[in-house]
């Protein structure tokens, strides 16, 4: 219960202390027992209990009669109790004291309209719009209630009207493009928003946000229509400029988002940052047309002097370099064309620790793709070398190089870089990497109990690839040595996938042939196809990895190469083979036939994107 204190004392200085003293001390009192009541009141309100609740909102609002909250919860009350007549009683009385709370119009009409007196509730919206005084605020309350009694026509009344009183059109463009979004005409609602935005440039952020989380994407086309009518009247509104890119960005075209980023780099004078980020994200969407030439942009215009100079020379060889390789028809001059563009930047003063990821890439590209391994060996042994190399970088450049090594056959090196950077990082996922590799190359030297033992440690790793990687091999090794007292077939295997990663690819396929000779029906046979398709696909013999990979999922549907093999398909067509709807299927029959496989995540997400859907 509210306590009110009344005193009367003489206005002497000493007690006019007293009484300041005193009023502070009831202040302090009554906030904690306002709160209290406050939480019980809505208590009983959501639990319909709406007597006690009247009563208590009742003499809430008596204690603070500013607020709002209070008699509106108050008058609810007693419209869901059908106390009418109070009601309007109250109403009319808080009405007469505040003649510029228009908003207590519509809650008369809304009692009003509750006991069917539909003309005599319509009087009292309109003379709420009539009385309405030029008070942003109290045009807001007005609007914001008839919105939410779902009087859409009257609220944009209310703010059309306002906007008129107030001397400034847009000022309520928001709102209205509110109302237009809850009655579904997402045109209309597109051209307010636009409208609040050439007059709030800085509340892009929320204008974005709404059309993000509200506006179909069947109607981006139409704000894209907007965007460019209004650019071609206002050229010079930086806002709609920004927000064209930003709604190319949504659809992931970023050649027309590069374009205006362009358009705006050039009219703001700006240092390119824009185009730059640009760059990277198209780059990271391995969308590398637009990425190389955002990059080129950078180089040509902006030149030496320019902050980002270095860095997009970087960029874009990066972006060539995974346009090139991702590319189904590379030729041998297209790898020697960008191989001499690395060398042409790599040089001088250039071959330092900051460039040490551009060398590692050239040596990737010389050992993986031009076949030149003491090239690439080189150049990463250069890189472990440099003076000042962070840790991680120069750990991750010597897993690099044992895998050359490997390629080359020098096991013993291959082994000695992998453990030094395992005993480095030993409980990281840098370790747990090299580790991994030591394993593997266990499997492939035929010592597989160890190897599982490994594997089997790796398979609780925080890296998900290395889990997943040390998950089937361990499964592969279990299963293929508990099935046969002999390792000859397993070793065979194992030799033909080390030479695999040697890409000695004709000898790997000879061993593999002479494998299925020497035992067949071997469990082995669906991995030796699974093995096969491996090397098509890295000769870029699509319709060959095709063939195989198809009989894998006929003739061995309940293998443990059957979900590799769908995903590996589904990537074909949705790749170089170019046929998004079979690879639709391959990727549904993973998470509906296969629905415990790793990859079944990652195919409901590929076809989820294949399919159109929006993907956060």
């Amino acid at each position: 219960m509210i306590v009110a204190f009344y005193l009367v004392i003489d206005p002497g200085p000493h007690n006019m202390s007293k009484a300041i003293s005193l009023f502070v001390l009831t202040f302090f009192l009554l906030v904690p027992l306002l709160a209290q009541e406050s939480k019980l009141a809505e208590q009983y309100y959501q639990n319909g209990e709406y007597e006690k609740a009247g009563q208590l909102f009742q003499r809430l609002y008596d204690a603070q009669s500013s607020s709002e909250y209070y008699l509106d919860r108050y008058v609810d009350c007693l419209l869901k109790l059908k106390q009418f007549e109070e009601g309007e009683k109250v109403l009319k009385r808080e009405l007469k004291k505040n003649s510029r709370a228009v908003k207590l119009y519509v809650s008369l009409g809304k009692l009003l309209e509750s006991q069917e007196r539909y003309d005599e509730a319509e009087v009292q919206y309109q003379t709420a719009i009539r009385e309405m005084p030029a008070d942003q605020y109290q045009i807001i309350l007005l609007g914001n209630a008839l919105t939410r009694d779902q009087k859409y026509d009257l609220a944009m009344e209310v703010y059309t009207k306002g906007a008129k009183l107030l001397n400034q059109p847009a000022i309520f463009a928001e709102y209205q493009g509110n109302i237009q979004l809850q009655t579904g005409d997402f045109p209309r609602m597109i051209t307010y928003y636009l409208d609040y935005l050439s007059e709030n440039p800085r509340q892009q952020g929320k204008i974005q946000m709404n059309i993000q989380r509200y506006l179909p994407e069947d109607f981006m086309d139409e704000l894209q229509a907007q965007l460019y009518g209004r650019i071609n009247e206002q050229p010079e509104d930086v806002a709609l400029i920004e927000l064209l890119t930003w709604s190319f960005l949504q659809k992931k075209d970023y050649r027309n988002a590069l374009r205006q980023t362009k358009a705006l780099d050039l009219k703001l004078g700006e240092n390119g940052n824009r185009i730059f980020h640009l760059g990277q994200i198209a780059a990271n969407e391995h969308d590398y047309e637009p990425a190389i030439e955002a990059f080129q942009y950078l180089i040509e215009q902006k030149g030496p002097e320019s902050i980002y100079y270095y860095e997009a020379k970087k960029q874009l060889l990066n972006a060539k370099r995974q346009r090139l390789v991702q590319s189904p028809t590379y030729t041998r001059q297209d790898l020697l064309d960008l191989e001499a563009e690395y060398e042409q930047f790599l040089t001088g003063d250039n071959r330092n620790r900051l460039i040490a990821p551009l060398i590692m890439e050239q040596a990737e590209l010389e050992a993986l793709y031009l076949q030149d391994l003491p090239k690439a060996i080189a150049l990463l042994l250069e890189v472990v070398s440099l003076p000042g190399m962070e840790q991680d970088l120069q750990s991750r450049a010597k897993l690099q190089l044992g895998d050359y090594y490997l390629m080359e056959g020098e096991i013993w090196e291959a082994t000695l870089l992998y453990s030094q950077v395992d005993k480095l990082y030993k409980d990281d996922a840098l370790g747990h990497e090299a580790r991994y590799r030591n394993a593997k190359l266990s499997y492939y030297n035929g010592d597989f109990q160890w190897a599982q033992a490994q594997f089997d440690i790796l398979k609780a790793s925080t890296s998900k690839l290395i889990a997943n990687d040390a998950l089937d091999l361990s499964v592969f090794i279990m299963d293929n040595l508990g099935l046969d007292t002999s390792t000859l077939a397993m070793a065979a295997y194992a030799d033909a996938e080390m030479l695999v990663f040697q890409n000695r690819h004709e000898d790997a396929l000879r061993k593999l042939d002479s494998l299925v000779a020497a035992f067949p029906f071997h469990s082995l046979e669906d991995d030796v196809l699974y093995l096969k398709s491996t090397i098509y696909i890295k000769d870029r013999e699509w319709k060959r990895a095709e063939t195989v990979l198809k009989r894998i999922i006929t003739e061995f549907p309940d293998e443990i190469r059957a979900d590799n093999a769908l995903f590996q398909l589904g990537s074909l067509y949705e790749g170089p083979l170019a046929d998004p709807q079979q690879a639709m299927s391959m990727y549904e029959r993973i998470f509906t036939d296969y629905s415990g496989s790793t990859f079944a995540i990652d195919a409901r997400k590929r076809f989820r994107a294949l399919r159109g859907d929006k993907l956060q």
